[in-house]
């Protein structure tokens, strides 16, 4: 018996046709070369993304990216997703198969005295009465409505693989970035630090050469007016050091403060690698998970037209029944109390109302919209990279203009304190010069975080991580 249903099940499933458009990969043309020039140290050769954040060389996030690959919520959340569709793919292959069930019931029951027709005058009004039984059903296959069902759940768990791998792309590059911003806060706070102690030294000194005779007031006011404004941009850049460590614990699923102590230990910013291979843009159509989600959502919704077109035939089923029935217990299961049934169904909808029409419209409007969707992102990912390109080429450009300025301030203000120093200058001159050299200071450190920040974008752009 198990070897026919088998094989009936076989011959339905192999032979049945099947309803609705059959999915073909959408088409869509990229460039063979990137737009932007490649001026930062990118090739174009086979892109190295996988674990793009161990090209940083720290170890310290290394060891946070793999605590938040194993704690983050929202990856938890996506992987559940993973699971669930899972599980709908098996819900719709069990509709592919017979259905069995079973029943036992036992009831007293009474015959109405007066009941018509008329009963024997022997026979006992009350009464057992028991039964068991079986009953089976088998809807077959025939035009393929449950197999484009089961080909649209298993293109949803692609869907939801994919989804979960660009969620993990997504918290890898806001781990480092916000690894890479706390450092970042936390070198701008070395240098202002640093520069409140030569400014306490300016005050001391224009303040001594005051008491002395040798300068005005003036200058005691200008070198305290500097010093405080230093001062005053200490707390500033400590409430973004702390709100950045703040985002990287909860990315680890941790309370705000966990990583407070270990991150105030000073560490530089990651340095960039000296070549950042990237590949060609057709490799992006592959890297990208979230185009391959795109490409499989649109395969789910191909394969929804045909369940809808389904509904459109006559629907073929075998079903039966059987069992025991009895009025006493004592021959509830002899051959003589059995009962069956068995034979074949046929079910079509002959008049809906225009329902089963419309919603295939509503199927091929939807899959429409996939395949518009899957264009987008595409476009987009493609200009994603362009951008990061760009920025990470040009912040490079701007950063070595960026150190010499910071250089050349440097020089002007120590000549200038010199000057001051031996009395052939005003403090004017060394106040200038200690401001430019503060924001030359400042905005050094700033592209330093600007050039890990876009090369990370880059990576995320690549579709790195998973």
């Amino acid at each position: 018996m198990k070897r026919a249903i088998f094989l009936v099940a076989g011959f339905v499933f192999f032979t049945g046709c099947a309803v609705g458009p059959n999915y073909r990969s959408p088409q869509v043309s990229v460039p063979e070369q990137w737009t932007s020039s490649l001026a930062g140290g990118e090739t174009n050769g086979p892109a190295d993304v996988v674990a793009w954040w161990k090209n940083f060389g720290d170890t310290e996030l290394d060891s946070l990216i793999a605590m938040a690959v194993r704690s983050n919520l929202t990856l938890q959340i996506a992987e559940a997703r993973v699971r669930e569709a899972r599980a709908q793919e098996a819900v719709a292959v069990g509709g592919f198969w017979p259905s069995l069930s079973g029943t036992a019931a036992y009831s007293r029951d009474r015959w109405g005295k007066n009941s018509f027709p008329p009963l024997p005058p022997t026979t006992p009004l009350n009464f057992n009465f028991y039964n068991t039984g079986f009953d089976a059903a088998w809807e077959l296959d025939i035009f393929g409505g449950t197999r484009r069902a089961i080909e649209a759940a298993n293109a949803e768990i692609g869907a939801a693989v994919y989804g979960q791998r660009d969620v993990l792309v997504s918290l890898l590059s806001e781990v480092a970035r916000n690894y890479i911003s706390a450092r970042a806060f936390q070198r701008r706070l070395d240098i202002t630090r640093q520069n409140i102690q030569v400014e306490q030294e300016f005050l001391r000194l224009t303040d001594s050469r005051f008491q002395n005779g040798l300068s005005s007031e003036l200058d005691v006011q200008q070198a305290t007016a500097l010093l405080t404004a230093t001062q005053a941009e200490v707390p500033s850049l400590e409430i973004s050091f702390q709100q950045s460590v703040y985002a990287l614990s909860i990315l680890l699923a941790k309370p705000p403060g966990a990583l407070i102590e270990e991150m105030s230990i000073d560490k530089p910013i990651p340095v960039n690698p000296p070549v950042v291979p990237v590949g060609l843009p057709s490799d992006l159509l592959k890297r990208r998970p979230d185009i391959q989600r795109a490409q499989r959502e649109f395969a789910a919704a191909t394969a929804r037209i045909g369940v809808a077109t389904a509904d459109l035939f006559p629907k073929f089923s075998l079903t039966g029944m059987g069992g025991f029935e009895s009025l006493s217990a004592d021959n509830w299961f002899d051959y003589a109390s059995r009962y069956a049934s068995v034979g074949p169904t046929v079910q079509w909808e002959l008049f809906e109302a225009g329902r089963i029409r419309a919603n295939i419209r509503v199927q091929n409007a939807r899959q429409e919209q996939a395949l518009d969707s899957y264009q987008q992102i595409v476009l987009t990912a493609l200009q994603d990279v362009e951008n990061a390109l760009t920025a990470y080429a040009k912040e490079q450009i701007r950063r070595e203009s960026l150190a010499q300025s910071e250089q050349a301030n440097k020089r002007a203000l120590d000549l200038s304190s010199q000057l001051y120093k031996n009395g052939l200058t005003d403090f004017l001159h060394v106040l200038d010069s200690q401001r430019s050299f503060d924001t030359a200071q400042d905005a050094l450190v700033q592209s330093d975080q600007t050039v890990a920040l876009d090369l990370v974008q880059l990576y995320k752009a690549l579709g790195g991580g998973w």
